[in-house]
């Protein structure tokens, strides 16, 4: 997620000023980059009654027994050792006996069926669960499980992630965390509502990954020409990663039909478009790694500029790109393992279907996560010559002169006058 990623590299004491030519053009590019995107942000508000599906009402409990069913008709099989502890054979029928911890009936006590068969989740005593219920119906036949209730151990891996973040990288390390929060408020106050209340897909993602983009950069990095820089570079490789999923979205004849969860959104509400909804994560998809490479880049050049005065802008810039090349060449392969590892248990299923490589990987489900990864690995690639090259430039724009060049030049009329004052 965008700002988690920190670059832990350390930073000289006295890093290359930007003239002051190059900050009034990164402000010249910056301000109508803000006011376009808050100008977006007003638009595309949304507004409007979102479509809802009722769910039922949820409440949580906790399982205080496990018993076989009172008919059960079938007895547990042999080598399970029930002894109502939760461990559910797969032909053998349970119910619970659960409190109730929340909702009109807390506290109260009932008996809900426990789920089994094959692939049937095990539970035991003491787990927390999450009911199904039909507030009108008796007691006894109100409830159902739905599922596990995970909200303790969530929030036990959230705090020791955000201890270790803290704990690492001090001060630097709360900011990411703030915008962290800050990403997933964009998300969840602006994108889904937009989205659902039938805003164009790929404008809301766009505007949403620029208020995530400028805010998160400066709340982690600093305002500074630097992270501005990297801001400029993720702007050009977002907009080249939004072109190319375009294109090749349509090229492919994309219909985004085949994700369940997208299918069953073009039921409940027909205006939303469901091509634009895979377009909308890619752009945002795209954004978390973009901002890290860039960031990168943009720190390497300064750093490198203040370990070398003397270095001219090419040095600067291939010494930058093979730095980028290395980072690269890691992202990539993330970026597509993770999209593959989210294909994985499809791929196994054309894989038990006897269906070919080829035939596999040109269903829309595959080509789908294929797209994804190439566009954003193109994104990310076109991320580092262009951050780089700008970086470069803003350390060494026209009127700079290295201090080791305009060393070497005053020495030189010093030593040429040496000889005749010797004279």
């Amino acid at each position: 997620m965008t700002g988690a990623h920190l670059h832990g590299s350390a930073q000289h004491d006295d890093p290359p000023p930007a003239s002051p030519h190059v900050r009034h053009l990164v402000v010249a590019v910056l301000v109508p980059l803000i006011l376009a995107t808050v100008a977006g942000l007003i638009m595309l508000w949304p507004s409007g009654e979102q479509p809802s599906v009722d769910a039922g009402v949820r409440t949580d409990a906790t399982i205080l027994s496990i018993e076989p069913c009172p008919d059960a008709a079938t007895a547990p099989q042999a080598g399970h050792d029930h002894g109502g502890q939760g461990q559910q054979g797969s032909q053998q029928c349970y119910e619970a006996g659960v409190r109730v911890d929340s909702g009109p009936d807390e506290g109260v006590e009932t008996t809900v069926p426990l789920p089994f068969g094959a692939g049937a989740p095990e539970f035991s005593v003491g787990d927390e669960v999450v009911l199904g219920a039909l507030p009108d119906a008796p007691l006894d036949s109100r409830y159902e499980v739905l599922d596990f209730q995970r909200s303790g151990s969530l929030i036990w891996l959230g705090a020791l992630f955000a201890v270790a973040v803290v704990v690492l990288s001090g001060w630097k390390g709360l900011a990411a965390l703030g915008g962290l929060l800050v990403s997933l408020g964009v998300l969840v106050v602006f994108v889904l509502p937009a989205l659902l209340t039938g805003g164009d897909p790929l404008p809301v993602a766009v505007v949403g990954a620029s208020v995530i983009m400028i805010v998160t950069l400066y709340l982690a990095h600093g305002v500074s020409v630097r992270t501005s820089i990297a801001l400029i570079g993720t702007l050009v490789s977002l907009t080249l990663t939004g072109v190319l999923g375009t294109l090749f979205t349509s090229l492919a004849h994309f219909t985004g039909l085949v994700d369940h969860a997208a299918s069953y959104l073009g039921t409940v509400d027909t205006d939303i478009d469901l091509r634009g909804l895979l377009l909308a994560g890619l752009v945002i998809g795209a954004l978390g790694v973009l901002d890290d490479v860039t960031m990168t880049q943009s720190a390497a050049v300064w750093e490198l500029a203040a370990a070398d005065p003397a270095a001219s802008r090419r040095s600067l810039f291939g010494a930058g790109l093979r730095i980028g090349r290395e980072h690269v060449a890691a992202t990539v392969n993330t970026l597509v393992l993770a999209y593959v590892g989210a294909s994985l248990p499809l791929l196994m299923m054309f894989s038990v279907a006897g269906q070919g490589v080829t035939d596999a990987i040109t269903t829309e489900a595959v080509a789908q996560e294929i797209v994804r990864a190439l566009v954003g690995g193109l994104g990310i690639i076109a991320a580092v010559p262009v951050t780089t090259g700008l970086a470069v430039v803003a350390v060494r724009s026209k009127g700079h002169r290295p201090a080791g060049r305009r060393a070497g030049r005053q020495a030189q009329p010093s030593a040429a006058r040496t000889p005749a004052a010797a004279d």
